[in-house]
């Protein structure tokens, strides 16, 4: 007999489902992610600490899990919940089915709501802290009070939690980082998941700040000829010279950017030496901070692969993937920042450009993994930069 899951938000709305997944109870804010593929890649995002994570399409698991496709060391969502999950795992690189990988991780997860109804309370409500219950240890009730008293994710510093603990360089052998390449042979599956393109020689140093990196950032990074020596979130300025990088790198993480001062301090001091720098969503923010800007929560969140973006300049539209829930008050930056590229759906700040330094940085995901290819160019912008300089 299936396993009865509740799903409890704070204002008082219960969704009740099947269990999948761990056996567990998790505290999170319920978010939505509009992408139709990509659920390993949400999973293992560490921008999702702390979130209970609704995908919008109806039909998740189908492909399975495998080894490869990792955003991280682990799975960081708190919960997981969809419409259905699929009962068969029909891919030839799949290793695992979804319902198995969230049990050996930990991870609850909840299926056979309405979650087209729970996205719409969303976008009229806003995020909402929720309880997912699936080890029947709880009830509807208590489920709604434990949301309500969760700490929520304003003022909380998760980078902490999701950072690498020492530095390293980044696929020192050239093992991880290398395109897939799909061969129409009659070859095994271990062949054909061994084939890859050549990487170009990396002849470039930079240090990368891991504030919760996605690896697929790594391997775009490693793509261009880079030598990424990623240094944990809490380094100084002083270590990251120590390094003498030709750039710094700011990655994306998750949680509320306000509360990451010692982060806005070491990035403040490294803008005023001149180095290039480049920052991703998180970076982004912290860059904003170090500007002398503010950040703010919005209501919802971009989370998704279609999140249509204008640069301001060109006039060109990128479609992209996004995962955050706090954004820059262009109102707060100074003068000698320009905003060079808004979302096209509310007109919040998704780049910047510091007028007189090699320092840029975008709001959504140039490396994708899910979604669409448009902003992977960036990459190859910061190495021009560099060079440049």
């Amino acid at each position: 007999m299936p396993t009865r899951a509740i799903l409890a938000l704070e204002d008082g709305t219960v969704y009740q489902g099947e269990a999948f997944g761990a056996r567990a109870v998790a505290c999170g804010e319920v978010c939505f992610n509009t992408s139709m593929t990509g659920y390993q890649e949400i999973l293992t995002d560490p921008s999702y600490k702390g979130q209970i994570v609704t995908m919008t399409y109806p039909h998740i698991g189908n492909y399975g899990i495998n080894r490869v496709d990792i955003e991280s060391w682990r799975p960081h969502v708190s919960g997981f919940v969809v419409r259905e999950v699929s009962p068969v795992v029909s891919n030839w690189r799949a290793d695992l089915s979804l319902g198995d990988y969230l049990a050996e991780n930990g991870i609850p997860g909840i299926q056979g709501i309405d979650t087209r109804a729970l996205t719409k309370r969303l976008r009229v409500t806003g995020a909402l802290k929720g309880v997912l219950v699936t080890d029947g240890s709880v009830g509807p009730e208590e489920a709604v009070e434990r949301a309500r008293a969760w700490e929520g994710l304003v003022g909380v510093d998760y980078v902490k939690d999701v950072t690498h603990k020492q530095a390293f360089t980044w696929d020192e052998n050239d093992e991880q980082s290398a395109r897939f390449r799909l061969v129409q042979t009659h070859a095994t599956n271990a062949e054909a998941r061994a084939c890859h393109h050549n990487l170009p020689p990396a002849d470039i140093p930079i240090v990368a700040f891991d504030f919760g990196v996605k690896y697929n950032i790594l391997r775009r990074l490693r793509q261009c000829g880079f030598r990424v020596r990623v240094v944990p979130a809490t380094a100084t300025a002083e270590e990251v010279l120590k390094q003498k990088p030709a750039g710094v790198f700011l990655s994306n993480g998750p949680g509320d950017p306000a509360a990451l001062g010692y982060a806005v301090r070491a990035v403040s001091d490294l803008v005023k030496t001149g180095v290039p720098i480049f920052g991703i969503c998180l970076g982004h923010q912290i860059l904003g901070q170090a500007f002398g800007g503010r950040t703010f929560k919005l209501k919802f969140g971009h989370r998704g692969a279609n999140q249509p973006v204008k640069d301001l300049a060109s006039g060109k539209v990128e479609i992209t993937s996004q995962n955050h829930g706090f954004a820059v008050d262009a109102s707060s930056l100074p003068s000698e920042v320009v905003v060079d590229r808004i979302n096209l759906n509310d007109g919040t700040v998704e780049g910047m450009r510091h007028r007189g330094k090699k320092v840029f940085c975008v709001q959504y995901h140039p490396e994708a993994s899910p979604g669409p290819h448009d902003s992977a160019p960036l990459f190859e912008e910061f190495r021009r930069m560099i060079e440049s300089a």
